[in-house]
């Protein structure tokens, strides 16, 4: 496919040997070429690999438009977005065109009569496949005029016609025209508005206002939709519904390492722009507490507990270390197991939960919390001696830790422990992480661990806590 973002008339194109080929073709093309190469199809999508994928390609490959079907949070409108890659690089349009028709055909009242003036000298602009996305948020306020098109009164004001197709404001599906557009939460879509959209899946048009306009549209639709607000807040009509190709279900990481991944890729970025650092070990904690509170009998599970909430979890961390360096003076910010109790308050409220449970939210976040934290260390260092770390605390000593206290400080109160280097290797700490903070991570993890498996007690006063036999 031949794309030169520097020909500038349609005489130009043509010499060049450029074929016009449709949004779906395009994509099509793409996608073969990637999937001969074994290339990714589908960048910074994590989880989906043998579900949801095989199905959105196939459904591309088909020329289908779509319905991504799932819970919030589970990813559907980054994987729409990234649909966009599968397009050509550079594409070439009538210049100054809002519909952005193509110098072969142009289909606008505009564009037809600047071809009929110009012939070959047709100025020709090029959009990268990056513009060529168009999405809205379906809202109750969502009007024909916003996705489809209406009246433009500034141009009847300057002296144009009712009837003239040019006073046409074109709605964002027309103006996405030759690309990917996408109506997030589609069911949230008033019906009458939903109607709008019959024409544009199977006569592939747009009607505005009764004006004897068609403009054959050239666009993949994709919409998302949460199976709760078929009942809760609205439904997707069944003609519309009926045009669609295909139905893709999304989902949650079904496994453990997933989880790791997703807030590793995600949330790093967010955590690494504090300055502060986030364990392995503190990561897995939160990626076990997502999972079991998305398994838990407390939380509505028609709602869901979406990707952002293991993402907030651990950014929040992380910036509880960042503010105990602020306080303390630390050099650098490592995150502590006693940095986590502050991510339940934090998240409460991205979480639905059972009726019966009103009341008990917190409760139950900081037993799921303590849940995954005894999980972890079961895991990593569960099968360890611990021996050396106990024997601190014969004869009644005990270790005080809280969010607010230094790292070295900590590390001087339990004082020298045989085994530490084992203790972090362990906890994936290899070397040039031997810093104080992440010895003192390392070692109040272990305290944790032990208070949970009853080997140690811990009283918590104002925040801080205090183990001891």
């Amino acid at each position: 496919m031949h794309q030169n973002p520097e020909l500038h008339t349609l005489r130009e194109l043509r010499q060049s040997g450029h074929i016009h080929r449709t949004v779906k073709a395009e994509i099509r093309a793409n996608l073969l070429a990637r999937l001969r190469a074994g290339e990714d199809r589908f960048p910074g999508i994590v989880g989906f690999d043998d579900t949801v994928l095989p199905h959105l390609e196939r459904a591309l490959l088909a020329g289908h438009d779509l319905v991504l079907l799932g819970e919030r949070g589970q990813g559907k409108t980054r994987l729409i977005r990234t649909v966009t890659g599968l397009l050509d690089e550079w594409t070439p349009i009538v210049a100054g065109c809002e519909i952005n028709d193509h110098p072969y055909a142009p289909s606008c009242v505009r564009c037809r009569r600047l071809a009929a003036e110009a012939g070959e000298d047709l100025p020709i602009a090029w959009k990268h496949r990056d513009e060529r996305y168009g999405e809205k948020l379906a809202t109750p306020d969502t009007s024909v005029g916003d996705l489809i098109g209406d009246v433009d009164p500034i141009k009847i004001a300057e002296g144009r016609t009712l009837g003239d197709p040019e006073t046409v404001h074109y709605g964002l599906v027309p103006r996405s025209n030759r690309g990917v557009f996408s109506v997030n939460e589609l069911p949230d879509l008033a019906e009458r508005i939903q109607v709008s959209l019959l024409n544009v899946l199977e006569e592939r048009d747009i009607q505005v206002r009764g004006y004897n306009l068609r403009l054959p549209l050239d666009i993949l639709l994709i919409a998302s939709a949460n199976p709760e607000d078929y009942t809760n807040r609205g439904r997707i009509i069944t003609p519309l519904k009926d045009r669609f190709g295909a139905e893709v279900r999304t989902h949650y990481p079904l496994d453990l390492d997933t989880e790791l991944r997703l807030i590793r890729q995600e949330a790093t970025l967010g955590w690494s722009e504090l300055d502060a650092e986030l364990p392995d070990h503190l990561v897995e904690v939160i990626a076990r507490f997502t999972r079991l509170v998305r398994e838990s009998t407390a939380v509505d599970s028609r709602s869901g507990v979406s990707a952002r909430f293991s993402i907030a979890a651990a950014e929040s961390a992380a910036a509880s270390a960042v503010r105990r360096a602020a306080l303390t003076g630390e050099e650098h910010a490592v995150t502590r197991v006693c940095d986590l109790p502050s991510v339940v308050h934090t998240l409460r409220g991205k979480v639905e939960f059972e009726v019966s449970e009103e009341g008990r939210e917190t409760d139950v976040l900081t037993h799921l919390l303590r849940r995954a934290t005894a999980e972890t260390f079961r895991g990593t260092l569960g099968g360890m001696d611990l021996s050396a770390l106990l024997a601190k605390f014969d004869d009644g000593a005990q270790v005080e830790s809280g969010e607010l206290i230094q790292a070295g400080e900590l590390l001087r109160r339990i004082g020298p422990v045989e085994g530490l280097a084992k203790i972090m290797s362990k906890l994936g700490m290899g070397e040039g992480e031997e810093s104080p903070g992440h010895a003192a991570a390392a070692l109040e993890f272990a305290l944790e661990g032990l208070f949970l498996m009853r080997r140690l007690s811990k009283d918590v006063t104002e925040g801080n806590a205090i183990y001891r036999t």
